[in-house]
């Protein structure tokens, strides 16, 4: 696998932990509201399972990143004050940098194969 693969996917692995982490807080915090959706992993750690699975973590984040920006629309004054909802918010950009840089380098990976 690229060097670059495994540096990047080791940095949204690391992301996503902090998501999973911080969506049980605001879960917990917020417990008649919507739960922020989940976010898989790869079933393994190969480039292959990362070149099949990955449009479904893609998918994903693209649902959770829709979840935090109605959630914040609908409470915006009081989401900005929970420490809770700032680290969500934070993680997900973490994951979404790191996305779109996996994404290049696939795609470009791709164009010179």
């Amino acid at each position: 696998m690229d060097v670059r693969l495994v540096q990047l996917l080791g940095s949204f692995i690391g992301a996503r932990s902090q998501y999973s982490l911080a969506r049980l807080e605001f879960a917990m915090h917020y417990p008649r509201s919507e739960a922020p959706p989940v976010i898989g992993r790869l079933a393994e750690p190969s480039e292959r399972a990362l070149r099949e699975e990955w449009p479904l973590l893609e998918r994903q984040l693209d649902a959770a990143l829709l979840f935090a920006q109605r959630a914040e629309r609908r409470r915006r004054r009081k989401l900005m004050q929970d420490e809770g909802y700032r680290w969500l918010q934070r993680s997900l950009r973490e994951m979404d940098q790191y996305a779109r840089a996996i994404r290049w380098v696939l795609t470009v990976t791709d164009a010179t194969e």
